[in-house]
């Protein structure tokens, strides 16, 4: 059994999440933007799917990019050039994109409620998109949040080849200027390992997300 939160009853430590389904930790509350900027304070994240309740997480271990440790091959460094990169000018569509349904997975855990919760901590400055454009469409892109100097990635999705990865380029530059001391990737995939993401213990990255926190967020939309 796990919490059901309810009001604004605070969320229960991490370390009372379960071990199988990996992770979760309890399930109600809202998508209120205070709720969500709480959750991610605390290593914490919402993952459902459409017609289930609210359910939050908190796996351990946790994948995370430090961005000094990017793998960018010689190609994919070519390749960044074919394309132009936005910040924060199509945060909806990006969510849209990426909540498509695709071929591996099946169905999506981006749901409406989710798009219109995130899009309103966009609008509050809180919640980005980072766009791959060719000839003046949206190919590719990736969105989430960033606290202090944590960017917790969310989604990415790419209709031309590369240009996701191009968007992950990009970001990277960009929390590097600006002193960004990691990504939290949430779980493990064979494509973020390949680009350098590994695991660390989640008690690691509670930490870390409470040390880099404490500068305040931005607030202000990075196009």
């Amino acid at each position: 059994m796990i919490p059901w939160l309810q009001g604004d009853a605070p969320f229960p430590p991490v370390s009372k999440a379960l071990k199988e389904p990996n992770g979760l930790l309890c399930a109600g509350g809202d998508l209120s933007p205070e709720r969500i900027v709480d959750a991610y304070s605390h290593g914490i994240f919402p993952w459902f799917s459409d017609g289930d309740p609210i359910l939050w997480w908190s796996p351990d271990p946790r994948m995370v990019l430090f961005p000094d440790e990017l793998k960018v091959s010689r190609s994919l460094r070519k390749r960044v050039q074919h394309f132009e990169t936005r910040f924060d000018t199509s945060f909806r569509t990006v969510m849209e994109r990426c909540a498509e349904p695709r071929y591996e997975e099946g169905g999506t855990w981006i749901v409406p409620e989710m798009i219109d919760a995130y899009t309103e901590l966009h609008r509050r400055g809180l919640a980005h998109s980072v766009e791959s454009w060719q000839d003046g469409e949206l190919v590719g892109g990736l969105y989430g949040m960033a606290l202090g100097k944590v960017f917790f990635g969310e989604s990415m999705f790419t209709r031309v080849p590369d240009a996701s990865k191009v968007a992950l380029f990009r970001l990277v530059e960009r929390l590097k200027a600006e002193g960004f001391k990691v990504i939290d990737c949430q779980q493990a995939t064979d494509h973020l390992a390949s680009l350098g993401a590994r695991e660390i213990p989640r008690r690691a990255f509670a930490q870390l997300v409470q040390d880099s926190i404490q500068y305040p967020p931005f607030g202000e939309r990075w196009a």
